[in-house]
């Protein structure tokens, strides 16, 4: 297990979680895309749709620690980072860490919380630790979190601020089931709970580092350097677009690429997989102009449309 790639690992967590959650592939895939980046998903889809299950799913799969926070309006910002408790054997304050220092923390219904609530996973997202009292405490490099969002119920939520969608490395949706994968589930969960039936599939917090190491030495072609930043100024300067991709947002872009490609067992970024991710990856970093919004515009076509309108670069050679 010491020498296992990329590839490897993702294909074992995605027979593991497959075994259980049905139709759900990509996405699951896009979240070890995440977890290889670095980077945080936030899914955004109306309830019953597997959100949760997935997060699950994918903690059991890679054994590693998961918490879980329900967001409230009345969630306060040390119920979640932790807080300093006053022990009076030694008559000194003691840490007392909160469910943030978990490896894989699911953020349930993000935007039920307040602005300072979301705001105190910020700094947690951004720099992997939180300060509490003037003490920084860290989290842990592979702190990962996956928040989740109801788009069609907005009355007592607070949408999230621009700079807080532009910590997201991929947002997602999960859809619908096919008739055939339903009946799958349905009958899957006649018996016990699926999600038990889970087993680790990697000693992932032990093999991160390496994961990453091979991440990080894929190579992409000039070509698609050139390819990559053309797509972020087009949409700069799309006629729809007020504020345009940020250069975090093609920096967040390059780096999935590189770990999509070798999820998918190659050591060189193809054209196609940063086709996949423009839209996960850059369109809740647009904000769109007013007028686009009246005539019913959204940001995904946006991208869409400026995927279209570039050449596509030769298939490049490692």
């Amino acid at each position: 297990m010491a020498n296992i790639t990329v590839a490897r690992f993702a294909s074992d967590v995605r027979s593991a979680v497959g075994s259980v959650l049905v139709g759900l592939d990509d996405r699951i895939e896009l979240l070890l895309v995440a977890l290889l980046s670095r980077g945080h998903v936030l899914v955004e889809d109306v309830p019953g749709t597997g959100k949760t299950s997935a997060v699950r799913a994918l903690a059991r799969a890679t054994g590693l620690d998961m918490g879980r926070v329900q967001c409230t309006p009345d969630l306060l910002p040390t119920e979640v980072t932790g807080v300093n408790v006053y022990d009076q054997r030694t008559g000194e304050f003691r840490f007392r860490p909160g469910p943030m220092f978990h490896t894989l923390l699911l953020v349930d219904e993000i935007n039920r919380a307040t602005p300072r609530t979301q705001a105190a996973l910020l700094e947690g997202m951004a720099e992997r630790q939180v300060t509490v009292d003037g003490e920084s405490h860290p989290l842990g490099d592979a702190f990962t979190v996956v928040a989740t969002q109801n788009p069609i119920e907005q009355a007592g939520t607070f949408p999230l601020p621009e700079a807080q969608l532009d910590r997201f490395l991929v947002r997602l949706r999960f859809g619908y089931p096919d008739r055939d994968a339903h009946r799958t589930i349905l009958r899957a969960r006649r018996g016990q709970e699926p999600l038990e039936q889970v087993e680790p599939a990697a000693d992932t917090a032990r093999l991160l580092p390496d994961l990453w190491q091979e991440v990080a030495a894929v190579h992409v072609d000039a070509s698609l350097e050139d390819y990559l930043l053309a797509l972020t100024e087009r949409l700069r300067e799309h006629p729809d677009v007020a504020i345009g991709p940020s250069v975090r947002a093609a920096l967040m872009l390059e780096q999935a690429a590189r770990a999509l490609a070798a999820v998918q067992g190659r050591d060189h970024v193809l054209p196609d997989d940063i086709k996949r991710l423009a839209g996960p990856v850059l369109a809740h970093r647009l904000v769109l102009r007013e007028d686009a919004g009246i005539h019913g515009r959204e940001a995904a076509a946006t991208v869409d449309e400026a995927l279209w309108a570039l050449e596509v670069p030769v298939r490049p050679e490692p």
